[in-house]
């Protein structure tokens, strides 16, 4: 059979075709091609690349496909922390590397070019498989100390983290604690958080989730704005000028009609997808809002209206890769965010 080098260079030097295989053999004894991991790249037939895995960077595959996720220079660079000349020079040199151009700049954008996209699927099957060994990495630790992740919405992150913070710095404190305060869920995948805080049960299998407490949302608004507009009798009662909506308004629009509450999208007059500034709007007397019962609870000069009105639920849920799960301080944190979040803990409700 054909050697592994003789068949990667017959691989190379066809002009015209479809896809070109990169193959990566560890001959066992014989010159015959033995078992191997694959990585395919595709091309366009016009291109002819030609490569020497041995010198492929994973660096420089990760800066291309950051950068190509991310659609410019200075977002890839904050998602992978290195700075933004660091990364272009990477960006170049996989270029300067395969002999392709990988983007074009259109305006403030980066648009990733035709054969580009041909490898980028290629790339995230790298990525993927690097994902995958620092999963495995990271939950083989036992040491209780290094850097947590933790994934919430803005309002938990703001209003409910704090105090939990608190109690992990007593009980766990070399543990470094980091919070992404997002609306969007983090990729746990691909270790944007090791333990994430979701309103919805997980579906990817890799995943594992524990329901922690079911809540519910009402409206609220401060005295300062009951005082000024009576406190209503009912949700006819209060103007939708008044309604501070989360974006997307149309989305929102639908959770109010599903509570049997109807308000036209274009009715509302404060808006924002950041539900940290809406709750400061409602907090200065501005108007009214819904939010989580526990949040509300912890505001000083707040008042739920229309106590007869039922709440909406809102699940409250605790996912983690099933591979940090084996890491000793991923699982502290998680245990004590269980304890807080299900009220066992000391966080006052």
């Amino acid at each position: 059979m054909i050697g592994a080098a003789a068949y990667l260079r017959a691989a190379l030097s066809q002009n015209c075709v479809s896809s070109v295989v990169l193959t990566i053999a560890i001959p066992l004894g014989r010159n015959d091609l033995t078992h191997a991991k694959f990585i395919g790249i595709a091309a366009d037939c016009t291109w002819h690349i030609q490569i020497c895995m041995d010198e492929i960077d994973w660096n420089l595959v990760r800066a291309f496909h950051a950068t190509a996720d991310a659609g410019s220079l200075s977002a890839a660079a904050r998602k992978l922390g290195l700075t933004q000349p660091t990364l272009s020079r990477q960006v170049a040199a996989l270029e300067a590397k395969l002999g392709v151009t990988l983007f074009e700049r259109v305006g403030k954008k980066l648009i990733a070019t035709d054969v580009a996209l041909g490898l980028l699927a290629h790339a995230q099957n790298m990525a993927t498989a690097a994902d995958a060994m620092a999963l495995a990495a990271a939950g083989s630790v036992q040491d209780v100390e290094g850097r947590v992740t933790i994934s919430a919405t803005d309002t938990i992150a703001a209003y409910v983290l704090p105090d939990i913070v608190a109690r992990l710095r007593r009980e766990a404190p070399q543990v470094t604690v980091a919070i992404v305060a997002s609306n969007s869920f983090s990729d746990l995948r691909r270790r944007e958080a090791d333990i994430a805080i979701r309103h919805v049960r997980p579906t990817e299998p890799e995943l594992i989730g524990r329901l922690v407490r079911e809540t519910t949302a009402h409206f609220y608004a401060s005295a300062r704005w009951i005082a000024e507009n009576g406190l209503p009798a009912s949700f006819e009662s209060i103007s939708a000028a008044d309604l501070v909506a989360f974006e997307p308004v149309e989305q929102f629009a639908e959770h109010l009609a599903r509570i049997g509450i109807t308000v036209r999208p274009d009715e509302f007059r404060m808006v924002s997808e950041n539900a940290v500034v809406l709750w400061e709007i409602v907090r200065s007397g501005l108007g009214v809002c819904m939010m989580l019962r526990e949040i509300a609870e912890r505001t000083p000069g707040i008042v739920r209206l229309l106590p007869d009105l039922p709440g909406v639920p809102v699940p409250i849920w605790l996912v983690s890769h099933r591979e940090l799960r084996t890491s000793r301080r991923v699982r502290l944190v998680f245990q004590i965010l269980a304890e807080e979040l299900s009220g066992e803990g000391c966080v006052p409700c």
